[in-house]
């Protein structure tokens, strides 16, 4: 509170004046003067003997009375105020109030100078007091109304103005009320909002609270839930530091040492978690919310265990439904719901349920945007159900966020090797085998197509050449196990003439290391100093990785590169 108000301190009395009563003049008493032969000699003339001045005495002053004492620190604390100088102020009002411990007006004026000197709990002890000794007092009651708007309690002080006779002025209450309705709807955001919605409520209303108040901690648990309930990994930090900063001042707050553990949980730490809400049950046993937020932690525990223990016997569709129960635990844990998705999407691969895991992943991703295992399952997943083209897109937007990992890199080549093959004929496919289909199989379903799609047996069937062409086709690729092994390898994709592109690299994108290990062992010697390898070239070609000078083999073939 700067400045004076009219409402914040009495006016200084006038002790009463006393008068100074004047002392009687005492008559100056005849005498003789004594003569040393023994006779005496009368009194001079009154005229011609000085008279001595009249003594003076000057009677003590009564001792001022308690009341009288008490009245005159007011009334100096009272100058201090005007001065702005609170803390003489309340040095004044304290030895007022210790003369006269029940005087209402004392201990108001105090308040007033605590609350200007920004000590609201002091201000609030001794406005308190004096309302109750004075609860009709309007000024007394105002003050306290705004001594509680001040520490942010604003349905206290709504209460107190309704005390109040007359009612206070809209103005008057205006502060309280508008602070009272910012908090209603913080509340209101917890429950069905967002978390950012309930920061701007509290935000608005913190500036409304005295200058140099703190904050209430009721107001800090909310904006430490509104941390939480945004969920990312910067909120669920700032929801540490508000329960730390509560705990440095109560170690022993129990709403505050689960509103930590519950950020810890939402973190992945659930050790640490469970400590925080063993040690809140420690401090009130029957705290509700921790007995609840500890036996989540552990049934979400030990539910995901469970689950973990399937998938690694290699029991998938019962690693899917222990996946399935931890996921209905607590739909509001974003970072375990998220790797619980994956989990199970990886099951879901495993038995060829494509679309489902790539669902899993999409909601695990939604969870977590940085959580890139779940891109990754998602991009294998799109590549397992032979859709390239999303497959190569999710590869390319993985390498984006890490684009010095090489691995991803590499995937990518890969994904994009497999799309050109996908765009080819595919031979299995035209027999109807399976891609690890042995040799017999093969022969098999060829006899058997062929004849149901020879020419001669389709007579009028303009296309039953071009099928038992593409089956002829199929069955002599698939029969001969190097030509199988370049078909499958993508190796008949790559055109000799266009391996020379620019800077050294090869046409088509394709990495030399994917290259060299789909070839490696097909046959040809090499020699040189790197270790070639040749024999996969239509029309005998070859081709040689020479290493000058010795080292590692060299990447990009300048001058380290023969074709023939």
């Amino acid at each position: 509170m700067s400045g004076r108000n009219s409402m914040d301190i009495d006016p200084p009395s006038s002790p009463p004046q006393q008068q100074q009563q004047q002392p009687p003049l005492q008559q100056a008493a005849s005498f003789t003067v004594p003569i040393t032969n023994g006779g005496t000699t009368s009194p001079p003339p009154q005229g011609d003997i000085p008279v001595p001045p009249p003594h003076k005495s000057q009677p003590s002053s009564p001792k001022p009375s308690p009341a009288e004492e008490a009245e005159s620190f007011k009334n100096l604390g009272n100058k201090f105020f005007k001065e702005k100088n609170y803390a003489r102020a309340i040095e004044e009002y304290t030895k007022a109030v210790e003369l006269q411990p029940n005087s209402a007006t004392y201990l108001s004026n105090r308040a007033a100078a605590y609350m200007s000197a920004a000590k609201y709990e002091a201000a609030l002890e001794d406005c308190r007091r004096a309302a109750d000794l004075d609860p009709q007092n309007s000024k007394i009651l105002l003050r306290l109304a705004r001594i509680y708007t001040s520490l942010g309690q604003p349905e206290e002080a709504m209460i107190t103005f309704e005390r109040i006779r007359p009612p206070p002025s809209a103005k008057d209450m205006a502060q309280a009320r508008e602070m009272q309705q910012h908090i209603q709807s913080a509340q209101r955001s917890l429950q069905d909002g967002t978390g950012s919605m309930v920061l701007h409520a509290l935000d608005m209303a913190e500036r409304l609270l005295g200058v140099g108040a703190r904050k209430p901690r009721k107001w800090q648990l909310m904006r430490g839930e509104a941390h939480l309930k945004m969920g990312n990994v910067n909120s669920l930090g700032e929801a540490q530091n508000v329960a730390m900063a509560i705990l440095r001042n109560n170690s022993q707050d129990p709403e505050a040492l689960v509103l930590r553990g519950r950020a810890l949980y939402a973190q992945g730490e659930n050790d640490k978690a469970v400590q925080h809400f063993r040690k809140a049950l420690s401090c009130d046993p029957d705290f509700r919310d921790a007995i609840k937020w500890l036996r989540i932690v552990q049934k979400l525990d030990r539910m995901k265990e469970e689950g973990n223990s399937e998938y690694k016997a290699g029991r998938w569709q019962a690693a899917i439904d222990k996946y399935s129960q931890a996921l209905e635990i607590d739909p509001s844990n974003r970072g375990t719901n998220s790797k619980l998705l994956q989990n199970r999407a990886l099951c879901l691969t495993k038995l060829k349920q494509y679309d489902e895991a790539i669902r899993d992943c999409e909601k695990a991703i939604s969870l977590d945007p940085s959580y890139t295992k779940a891109r990754k399952t998602k991009a294998n997943a799109l590549g397992a159900a032979e859709r390239w083209e999303d497959a190569v897109r999710e590869w390319k937007s993985i390498a984006e966020l890490d684009p010095e990992d090489r691995t991803i890199q590499k995937e990518v080549k890969r994904a994009e090797l497999e799309l050109k093959k996908s765009q080819r004929k595919d031979y299995y496919k035209i027999l109807a085998v399976a891609k690890d289909a042995d040799d017999a199989t093969i022969k098999k379903a060829y006899r058997k197509l062929a004849i149901v799609h020879h020419p001669d047996k389709n007579p009028g069937d303009e296309q039953a050449e071009a099928r038992f062409k593409d089956i002829s086709e199929a069955y002599e690729t698939l029969s001969d196990p190097q030509k199988r092994a370049r078909y499958d390898s993508g190796d008949d994709l790559m055109d000799p003439s266009d391996m020379f592109g620019g800077g050294g690299g090869m046409a088509g994108g394709i990495d030399p290391e994917i290259l060299f290990s789909m070839m490696g062992g097909m046959g040809g010697g090499g020699g040189g100093g790197g270790g070639g390898f040749g024999g996969g070239f239509p029309g005998g070609g070859s081709f040689q990785f020479t290493n000058q000078g010795g080292g590692s083999r060299p990447r990009g073939f300048p001058g380290g590169f023969h074709y023939t």
